[in-house]
C-alpha cells in the first residue's frame, strides 16, 4: 500500500469575473448539503433568483480581497500544502470542494503517483453538513466510480484537539499582543438551525435552547453548534480569558429560515451601540482566510462597528500557513503514515 494525503478546502471562483463567480456560486449553492431543500425548490431559488442577482455583487466583493497571485484562499492553501509537503514523508495533494482544483483532480494526482491509501483531510475544525459532510460524500462517490482500488482514512473534526487549541490560542495571543481591546468575539460561519437537528444522531438531543450543547451526548460528534462553543471554551481556558470578555456569534446567513444566533453583524452593532470602543474578532471556523474573513468580517464588520461609535476593530488572521500550524499538521500526517494514532 502506498500512502498519500488529500487536503480539501472550500474553494473559490477562478477569477473575479462575474461569469466565473456565477459558475462557482452555482456549484456551491446547488449542493444539497448547502441548501437542503428539494431539488426543484433549490433549482428555482438558485438558478431562478440567486444566480440572476448575486454574481455581480459577489464579484465586487471578491475584487476587494483578490491578491495579485489569485484567490487568497487558494493561494494560502497552496502555501500550506507546499510547506507540509516539505516536512512529511508522503505525497500531499490539494483539492477544493467547489471550483478548481477539484477533488477528482486531487485524487487523480495521488493515483498517478501510485497512491492507493489516502488520508482524506477536510480543512475544517468543526463538523457541518455543508463543509465536512459534503466533502466526505463526494469523495466517496468519486472513489467508487473512478478509483475503486483506493481506500480512505478520514481525519475527524479537530475542534477540541489540544494541538489545534494551542496553535489557535497562540495565534490569537500573538495577534493581540500590544493591541487594545475590550472583548474578543469568536465568529463562526453560520448554518441553518435545521442543519443542527438533521445532524443529531439521537433525533432528540439538539434543541438549540442554550443548554443542550453543554449536556453530554453522542449528538455532539456531529453537532456544529456544540463544537463551535467547545472550541471557544477551550481557547478561552487556554488563554485564561475572564468571563464576559469573550463571546460567540455566527455570520453569513442566507434566505429567511432561522440560522444559528446570535448573528455576527448584529452583535458587532450591539456592542458599538452599548459603548464598546475596542473589539477584537477571530474566525475559528476557517483555517485559511477567505471572502468571509477578509471582506465580510475585516471590511464590512469594521464598517458596522465604526458607524455605531466603535473605534478600534482588530481582526485575528486565520492559521493560514503559520509555522506552528504546519508542524502540527505535518506531525498528524506522519503519525498516520507510520500507523501512530493521533491523540486528542
Amino acid at each position: 500500500m502506498s500512502k498519500g494525503v488529500l487536503l480539501v478546502n472550500l474553494g473559490s471562483p477562478d477569477s473575479t469575473d462575474p461569469k466565473d463567480v456565477k459558475r462557482y456560486l452555482g456549484e456551491f449553492l446547488m449542493d444539497e448539503r448547502v441548501i437542503d431543500v428539494p431539488y426543484w425548490a433549490r433549482t428555482l431559488l438558485v438558478k431562478g433568483i440567486v444566480l440572476n442577482t448575486r454574481p455581480k455583487k459577489s464579484a465586487e466583493a471578491y475584487q476587494k480581497i483578490w491578491w495579485e497571485e489569485g484567490s487568497p484562499l487558494i493561494v494560502l492553501s497552496e502555501r500550506l500544502q507546499a510547506k507540509i509537503d516539505e516536512q512529511t514523508s508522503v505525497p500531499i495533494s490539494l483539492a477544493m470542494r467547489y471550483g478548481t482544483p477539484s477533488i477528482k483532480q486531487g485524487m487523480q494526482e495521488l493515483h498517478d503517483q501510485g497512491v492507493d491509501e489516502v488520508l482524506l483531510f477536510p480543512l475544517y475544525p468543526q463538523f457541518a453538513m455543508a463543509t465536512t459532510e459534503t466533502i466526505l460524500v463526494l469523495a466517496e462517490k468519486l472513489r467508487k466510480e473512478f478509483f475503486p482500488e483506493m481506500s480512505f482514512t478520514t481525519v475527524p473534526p479537530f475542534y477540541n484537539h489540544s494541538d489545534y487549541i494551542r496553535t489557535l490560542g497562540n495565534s490569537i495571543a500573538e495577534s493581540l499582543k500590544d493591541k487594545e481591546y475590550e472583548h474578543i468575539l469568536f465568529s463562526y460561519h453560520g448554518v441553518p438551525e435545521r442543519h443542527i437537528r438533521k445532524s443529531d444522531v439521537t433525533n432528540s438531543h439538539c434543541k438549540i435552547d442554550g443548554s443542550c450543547c453543554q449536556s453530554a451526548s453522542t449528538a455532539h460528534q456531529f453537532c456544529y453548534r456544540h463544537q463551535c462553543y467547545e472550541t471557544t471554551r477551550l481557547v478561552a481556558e487556554y488563554l485564561e480569558l475572564k468571563q464576559n470578555t469573550f463571546s460567540v456569534s455566527f455570520q453569513s446567513r442566507l434566505g429567511f429560515d432561522p440560522w444559528l444566533k446570535p448573528y455576527t453583524d448584529r452583535t458587532i452593532e450591539r456592542f458599538g451601540k452599548q459603548g464598546m470602543k475596542k473589539l477584537a474578532i477571530v474566525t475559528p471556523a476557517f483555517v485559511s482566510d477567505c471572502l468571509e474573513t477578509l471582506e465580510e468580517i475585516a471590511m464590512e464588520g469594521e464598517e458596522i462597528f465604526h458607524e455605531v461609535g466603535g473605534e478600534k476593530f482588530t481582526v485575528v488572521p486565520c492559521l493560514n500557513d503559520r509555522e506552528d500550524w504546519v508542524k502540527v499538521l505535518s506531525r498528524w500526517i506522519d503519525e498516520w503514515a507510520h500507523q501512530k494514532p493521533v491523540e486528542a
